[in-house]
């Protein structure tokens, strides 16, 4: 085994009060040197100007993070809208399909039996000019 020493307790208690003490004291100084100056125009002036600046810079970020915001929400609208163009193209070639003139013809005489009429089954009826009552 080996030999252990045995140190002398240190008095850390006394010392660390004197230390707040001088601490609590060098605060309470410094903030009446503090408050002192602010009586005094240039300094007031360079608080306020301080206060504004920061308020600016709030309004700055504020103003960057809504634009962001924005950007997102522009970019998926116009995202949805290409999406929604592209729907009402194939829309649009499905119904120029669907209603060609040849189609039409052939879906009549597949479901209905129709046929186109020859000339000879054409009647042509006068149009009469509606009778005025007076």
């Amino acid at each position: 085994m080996g030999a252990v020493a045995i140190e002398q307790p240190v008095k850390a208690a006394r010392s660390s009060k004197v230390r707040v003490r001088d601490g609590v004291a060098t605060a309470v100084r410094i903030s009446r040197q503090v408050f002192g100056a602010t009586r005094e125009r240039s300094v007031l002036v360079s608080l306020v100007l301080v206060a504004v600046l920061v308020a600016s810079s709030i309004g700055v970020v504020v103003s960057a993070h809504k634009n962001r915001e924005l950007f997102n929400t522009l970019s998926q609208l116009q995202d949805e809208r290409d999406l929604y163009q592209r729907e009402w193209s194939q829309l649009l070639l499905e119904q120029s399909a669907l209603s060609a003139h040849g189609r039409v013809e052939q879906l009549a005489a597949e479901r209905f039996g129709m046929v186109v009429p020859g000339r000879e089954d054409i009647v042509l009826v006068p149009m009469v000019a509606p009778v005025n009552q007076k």
